[in-house]
C-alpha cells in the first residue's frame, strides 16, 4: 500500500489545489456594518445591489452618522467599514485610520431655480459663506439678502467644502442642516437661499451654479476641471483583519466591476 501513498498525496493536492483560496462566491454568509456619510448614501444603496447579487448570503448595513462618526466608528471597531467624504486628517490616519478610494464627488453651489444668478467665482463663494457678500445685487441678482446654508458640523461634505474653498472656522451660516436632503428642500423653499451638495444627490427643485466657468458634471470632476471636488472613502483600521464577508465587500466596492454602479448612483469611478 506504500507505494501508493504518493500518488494519493498528488491527487489530493491537484484537486485541492485548483480551488480558489476562501469562500466561492455566492456561499458568503454574514453581516457586514458600514456608517458613516449621508452624502455616500446612493452610492452605498448601489453597491449593496450589486454585492447582494453576487454574495446572497450577507447583508449588507449602511447607517448615515455623518463622515466623523463614520471614521471613529471604524476606529473602534463598532462598525466593520467606515464612509468618509472627505480625505482623512492626519491624526485621523495616525490612530490608524486607513482610506480606500471608491470614487469621486463633486461638492455642487444650488441656487433656487428662480434666481439668476447662473455662475459663480471661487472667491465669490468664499465671499458670500464668510459673510463678506450679504446681498445678491452685488453678484447680478436681485436686491435680496443672501442665505447661506450648509451642513453641520462634523459633515464630511462641509469639512471639504471649507478645505476646498478656503473658508474653515469664517463661514456664518443662516442655518445648518444634518443631511444633504434637508439643504436642498430647504434651498429649493427660499429663493435667496445658496447651499452646497453632493452632485450625486442633486435633485429637482435647485439650480446649479457653475464655479469659476465650469459647470459641475461627472466629466469635469474627474478631469478635475471643477475645482470643488472630493473623495468618497471606504474607511478600515490599518492592521484590522476583516471579517470574510467585510473583505470581500471591500473588494467587490474597489473593483472595476462596479463602475456601472457608481455611475447610476451619481458618482464617478475612480
Amino acid at each position: 500500500m506504500k507505494k501508493f501513498l504518493p500518488s494519493i498525496l498528488l491527487a489530493a493536492f491537484l484537486l485541492t489545489g485548483c480551488r480558489p483560496a476562501g469562500p466561492e462566491p455566492g456561499g458568503l454568509r454574514g453581516t457586514v456594518n458600514t456608517e458613516g456619510s449621508t452624502s455616500m448614501a446612493d452610492v452605498m444603496a448601489a453597491l449593496q445591489e450589486g454585492f447582494r447579487e453576487k454574495e446572497p448570503g450577507v447583508t449588507v448595513n449602511f447607517s448615515g452618522t455623518g463622515s466623523g462618526a463614520g471614521i471613529e466608528a471604524a476606529l473602534s471597531g463598532a462598525c466593520d467599514i467606515g464612509l468618509s467624504s472627505r480625505e482623512l486628517k492626519e491624526s485621523e490616519m495616525q490612530k490608524g485610520a486607513w482610506g480606500h478610494l471608491a470614487a469621486l464627488d463633486g461638492i455642487a453651489l444650488v441656487v433656487h431655480p428662480s434666481n439668476p444668478v447662473t455662475a459663480l467665482s471661487s472667491s465669490q463663494i468664499a465671499d458670500i459663506f464668510s459673510g463678506r457678500i450679504t446681498n445678491w445685487s452685488v453678484l447680478g441678482g436681485p436686491d435680496a439678502p443672501i442665505a447661506p446654508y450648509g451642513r453641520e458640523a462634523g459633515s464630511g461634505t462641509r469639512s471639504a467644502f471649507e478645505e476646498l474653498t478656503g473658508t474653515a472656522g469664517r463661514c456664518v451660516y443662516r442655518n445648518e442642516y444634518g443631511s444633504t436632503g434637508d439643504v436642498i428642500g430647504n434651498v429649493s423653499a427660499n429663493p435667496n437661499a445658496i447651499g452646497y451638495v453632493s452632485l450625486a444627490s442633486v435633485r429637482g427643485g435647485v439650480a446649479v451654479v457653475a464655479v469659476d466657468g465650469t459647470a459641475c458634471t461627472e466629466e469635469a470632476v474627474k478631469s478635475g476641471a471643477y475645482p470643488i471636488r472630493r473623495p468618497f472613502l471606504l474607511i478600515t483600521q490599518k492592521d484590522a483583519v476583516l471579517s470574510d464577508a467585510a473583505q470581500a465587500f471591500l473588494d467587490y466596492a474597489l473593483s472595476p466591476e462596479v463602475a456601472d454602479y457608481i455611475a447610476r448612483a451619481g458618482a464617478i469611478a475612480p
